[in-house]
């Protein structure tokens, strides 16, 4: 997508597509004009979007953590479109819960797709953005610019993906390409749906300062990424207070992680405990996709 132009025609790469954030952004780019090319570990799910779409829209099936695939998928998308205008690294997991409690298995795979899939994302689809003069977005979240107990994984995940953003952005600027990072506080998708099942981090996070300890309606988050996209803006915001927190973000770890944290911590300590047996692995109904989907190929 050259500077100036609008997304009628301009085809869009979206990663974690078959549902939430990316299924409705899928939907939204494409209500302007945009070709979609959607990227997934949920062949079924991805058709279902591609085929409610109202433009030209095609599915890959690829875990992001897969250079191999993702490089084929890569590949594919170019010979289909003919390029590539932007890209949305947007696949994601999570897991709650405390860091002694968590299975080394589940919590690696949150770095691995989280931070290691959105690497393998751009360096996959990165050079057709050279020759587009294009843009990627990284969605990040409020994780990244604030810790909380029990999501250790994420947190570092997110904290991760939003400092690599930034420095691609001064690696490709000169060479056209804008990069963008994307923040969503506790949007109202099948993860925190997911999330939520948990009733000990429920709880925790309801006493989180507000605003960050509500759930937010997804459409208009949605539709300020697509804002976003439109304007290759170097940040964009899917709640309006997020932009707020860029601000205080170097004062909030000393509060978050001392004596706030530390205080609901010991009230929870009982009910994490005779919970300990029923927590699972990663959460909502994707977390549970990329696990069969580990289970199917033995890894």
């Amino acid at each position: 997508m050259s500077r100036g132009r609008g997304l009628e025609g301009r085809t869009v790469v979206v990663t974690g597509a078959a549902r939430g954030v990316g299924a409705l952004l899928a939907r939204r780019l494409a209500a302007r004009g945009a070709r979609l090319a959607l990227v997934g570990l949920e062949p079924d799910e991805l058709k279902k979007v591609a085929d409610s779409l109202p433009g030209e829209a095609a599915h890959w099936h690829a875990d992001v953590t897969d250079h191999d695939a993702m490089a084929g998928a890569a590949a594919a998308v170019e010979e289909r479109f003919g390029g590539v205008d932007v890209v949305v690294a947007n696949a994601g997991v999570a897991l709650g819960g405390p860091f002694l409690d968590s299975g080394a298995r589940s919590f690696d795979r949150v770095i691995e797709v989280n931070l290691l899939g959105s690497v393998a994302t751009a360096r996959a689809f990165l050079p057709a953005l050279v020759r587009s003069r294009g843009y990627h977005l990284q969605v990040a979240s409020l994780a990244a610019l604030t810790p909380a107990p029990l999501m250790a994984a994420y947190c570092a995940s997110k904290s991760g993906v939003e400092a690599y953003a930034h420095c691609l952005r001064a690696e490709v600027g000169h060479l056209g390409v804008d990069v963008g990072v994307g923040y969503l506080s506790w949007t109202d998708t099948d993860m925190v749906r997911g999330a939520d099942e948990d009733e000990v981090l429920r709880d925790m996070r309801a006493r989180l300062p507000w605003p960050m300890n509500k759930t937010y309606p997804l459409a208009p988050a949605v539709e300020r990424l697509v804002a976003g996209i439109e304007r290759r803006s170097p940040h964009v915001y899917g709640q309006w207070w997020l932009r707020g927190m860029q601000s205080v973000r170097g004062a909030v770890p000393s509060v978050v992680a001392g004596p706030l944290g530390r205080r609901e911590m010991r009230k929870l300590a009982p009910r994490l405990a005779a919970t300990r047996a029923a927590r699972g692995g990663l959460v909502g109904a994707g977390g549970a996709a990329d696990e069969r989907a580990r289970e199917t190929r033995g890894t």
